[in-house]
C-alpha cells in the first residue's frame, strides 16, 4: 500500500522541540540496561513501533493449552483413548446434559491432562536437523540483498531475499531423504509420513523451547538490543508477550524472519504433504479432500515465499516486537492450529469424491491466486514508485509524508510515501484479505464439516478474527503515521476490507 522514497529534507540547524526530544531520547538509551528497563509505558512506541501491540497478556495461559489440545485429539492416542473430536461444541453440550456441568468439567480437565504429552527424543531429533538445514539455506543460498521500511531511529533492516530457492531446495531434500526417495538402493532417513507420527511431542517440544526463547529475547531486548528499536513497557507481561526489541539478531541470524518464516512457512507447507502420505499408508486410498487440500496450501505457501520480502515490510514485522505473541505463535501456534484441518483428516477422512473436493479446491486456488495478483500490484507500484500501470490505467495514489529520527545527528527528516489506491488496492484499503480468507475457508470445508463436524473450521474461523483485528491495527498505525495524508487516503478508499460492507 505504501511506497518509501528515499527523499531526505534537513530541518534547520535550530533544533525544534521534537528534535530535542529525539537527542534526549537518544542520550537515555545510552543509559545503563537497568535504567533502560524502568521506562514507563509512554516510552512503549519507542523505534518504529507506531502503536503499542500486544493483544492480551491472558493469552499466555490459554494458547499453550489449545495447542496441546488440538495437538492431541488429532493423535492415535486420543482415538485409544476414545476421545471423538468430530462431536465438537454441540457434542459437549449435549454431554453437559447427561452427565451435569460438574461431569463435563471433569471430562475436559481429563482430556487437557491427557494432552500434555513429555517430548521425545525422534521429536527433538526432528526439528533439531529440520532447523539446521533451514539455518544453513539461509545463510548459504545466494540472493539479491533487500531492505525493509526506516525506523524511526534510522536503522534500515537488511535481508538476502533468498526465500524462493529455500522453499524449492528445502522440499527437495525432504522427499529426497525420505522413505519416499526416488535414489536407487535408498530406504531414506525417516518415513514421510513423520510429521504426524511425532506430532505431540513436537509441539511438547516446541512450546518449552519457544517459553526460553522468549525469556532469552525479553532479557536481550532490556540488555544488549541489536538497535535502538527496542524498550521497556514498565509491565513484565506486556514486555514478555510483546516484546522488548523489534530486529534482534543472534550471531547474524535474524530471528524474526527465520522463526516466522524459514521455520514456521516451511513446515507448514510440509506438513499437509506428510499428512496426506500418513492418511494413505493408514487407509490404503488417496483421501482428495486431504490431497487437494494439502496441494493448495502447498502452493499458497510457495506464493508466500516468493512475496516473503513483502512479508518482512508487514506489520508482524515493523510494529510487532520480537516477543512471546509472535515467536511463540510461529513455533507452536501456527504448526498446531494452521494444520489442524489437515491433520484432522488423517484419521478422520474426508469422504469427498474428486469432483467435490475438485470444485472447492478450484473456488480456494482461485483465492490463492487473487491474492497473489493484489501482492503482484502493490509490489509493482513500489518498485517502480508509481510509474506503472495497474489494469491498464495510470494508478491513483495519495503522497503522505512522516518523520523520522537520524541516529547519528537525533535530527528530525522527513520521508514521504505513496499510498495505493488503484486495482484492488481501490476496492477496498484491505481487500487482499477477502482473498487470504476464501483460501482458507476452502481449506477447512475440504476436510468435509458435514461429516467430520465443526471442529476442521477452527483455523478459517481463527484467521478471519485475526485479519479483521489486524485490518483495524494497520489503520490505527496508518493513521498515527500518515495523518492528514491518511485520512485524504481513506476517504479516496472508503471501505476497511469488503466494499459496502465493511
Amino acid at each position: 500500500m505504501a511506497v518509501t522514497r528515499s527523499a531526505r529534507k534537513a530541518r534547520s540547524s535550530r533544533l525544534s522541540a521534537s528534535e530535542e526530544l529525539a537527542r534526549a531520547r537518544s542520550r537515555s538509551r545510552s543509559k545503563s540496561p537497568s535504567k533502560r528497563a524502568s521506562k514507563k509505558s509512554a516510552d512503549a512506541a519507542e523505534g518504529s513501533n507506531w502503536v503499542e501491540g500486544g493483544v492480551g497478556c491472558g493469552l499466555i495461559f490459554v494458547t499453550p493449552v489449545i495447542v496441546h489440545v488440538v495437538s492431541w485429539l488429532t493423535s492415535e492416542q486420543a482415538l485409544r483413548a476414545g476421545v471423538d473430536p468430530k462431536l465438537g461444541l454441540s457434542g459437549l453440550l449435549s454431554q453437559a446434559s447427561t452427565v451435569g456441568l460438574s461431569g463435563l468439567l471433569s471430562q475436559v480437565k481429563d482430556v487437557v491432562l491427557a494432552s500434555i504429552v513429555a517430548p521425545t527424543w525422534p521429536a527433538v531429533q526432528f526439528l533439531l536437523v529440520f532447523n539446521a538445514v533451514a539455518l544453513v539455506l539461509e545463510q548459504g543460498l545466494p540472493g539479491k540483498v533487500e531492505t525493509g521500511p526506516e525506523t524511526l531511529t534510522g536503522h534500515v533492516p537488511k535481508y538476502v531475499n533468498n526465500a524462493l530457492s529455500h522453499c524449492f531446495v528445502f522440499t527437495l531434500l525432504f522427499y529426497a531423504l525420505s522413505d519416499m526417495s526416488p535414489i536407487s538402493g535408498f530406504d531414506g532417513l525417516y518415513s514421510f509420513g513423520c510429521f504426524f507420527d511425532i506430532f505431540p511431542a513436537m509441539m511438547t517440544s516446541l512450546s518449552l523451547f519457544g517459553f526460553a526463547l522468549c525469556f532469552f529475547l525479553y532479557y536481550k531486548g532490556l540488555n544488549f538490543p541489536s538497535t535502538e528499536d527496542c524498550g521497556s513497557s514498565g509491565s513484565f507481561l506486556k514486555d514478555f508477550t510483546w516484546g522488548t526489541e523489534l530486529y534482534p539478531r543472534v550471531f547474524g541470524i535474524d530471528i524474526k524472519r527465520f522463526i516466522n518464516c524459514r521455520f514456521s512457512m516451511t513446515y507448514w507447507m510440509l506438513a499437509g504433504a506428510s499428512f496426506t502420505y500418513s492418511s494413505y499408508k493408514r487407509h490404503g486410498q488417496v483421501d482428495w479432500g486431504l490431497a487437494l487440500g494439502s496441494l493448495s496450501q502447498f502452493l499458497y505457501l510457495v506464493k508466500f515465499f516468493e512475496w516473503e520480502m513483502g512479508y518482512m515490510r508487514s506489520i508482524d514485522i515493523i510494529v510487532d516486537r520480537a516477543g512471546w505473541e509472535i515467536q511463540w505463535g510461529c513455533l507452536c501456534w501456527v504448526p498446531a492450529v494452521y494444520t489442524f484441518h489437515s491433520r484432522f483428516l488423517v484419521l478422520h477422512p474426508s469422504g469427498l469424491s474428486a469432483a467435490e473436493a475438485g470444485a472447492i479446491f478450484a473456488v480456494g486456488f482461485s483465492g490463492v491466486l487473487l491474492n497473489y495478483w493484489a501482492d503482484t500490484q502493490r509490489k509493482t507500484f513500489r518498485e517502480s514508485e508509481g510509474d506503472c500501470l495497474i489494469w491498464g490505467q495510470r494508478p491513483k495514489y495519495v503522497k503522505a509524508t512522516y518523520t523520522v529520527t537520524d541516529p547519528e545527528t537525533g535530527l528530525v527528516e522527513e520521508r514521504e510515501s505513496l499510498l495505493l489506491a488503484s486495482g484492488f488496492w481501490g476496492v477496498a484499503r484491505h481487500f487482499h484479505y477477502v482473498f487470504e480468507l476464501t483460501a482458507a475457508w476452502s481449506w477447512c470445508l475440504l476436510a468435509n464439516p458435514s461429516k467430520n463436524g465443526a471442529a476442521p473450521l477452527l483455523y478459517a474461523v481463527f484467521l478471519t478474527i485475526l485479519l479483521l483485528h489486524r485490518a483495524k491495527r494497520d489503520e490505527k498505525k496508518c493513521s498515527l503515521k500518515y495523518g492528514k495524508h491518511y485520512a485524504k487516503y481513506s476517504k479516496l478508499v472508503p471501505y476497511l476490507v469488503i466494499p459496502g460492507i465493511y
